[in-house]
């Protein structure tokens, strides 16, 4: 499966929040500032969605996100979509929710 620009968003801000304590620090408390400060760009976030970033990174505590219900009723789902579901996969889009960059 391709990897979509906000996948790669997600996976470069968990990398550098791992290496840089002050990125990880501001990325908590300004996550929309510093999100635009990586992509060069505003944010396209759709109205109403906010964006809280978490430090999950104590060893010893288990942590569990609990998603927004799915609705799958309104869902069309394209080829690649429908291979991956005919398939016995599972679409799970962290980003779909509301942010899109292009």
């Amino acid at each position: 499966m391709k990897i979509t620009k906000e996948q790669e968003l997600l996976q470069t801000m968990i990398r550098m929040s791992w290496k840089d304590e002050a990125f990880k620090n501001e990325l908590i408390t300004n996550p929309i500032k510093t999100i635009e400060s990586i992509i060069g760009k505003p944010l396209n976030l759709a109205e109403g969605k906010s964006i809280e970033v978490q430090d999950q990174t104590d060893e010893s505590t288990i942590y569990i996100n609990i998603p927004a219900k799915l609705y799958l009723d309104d869902v069309e789902l394209n080829e690649e979509q429908l291979e991956i579901v005919a398939g016995g996969g599972i679409l799970i889009d962290p980003f779909s929710n509301g942010i899109t960059i292009g």
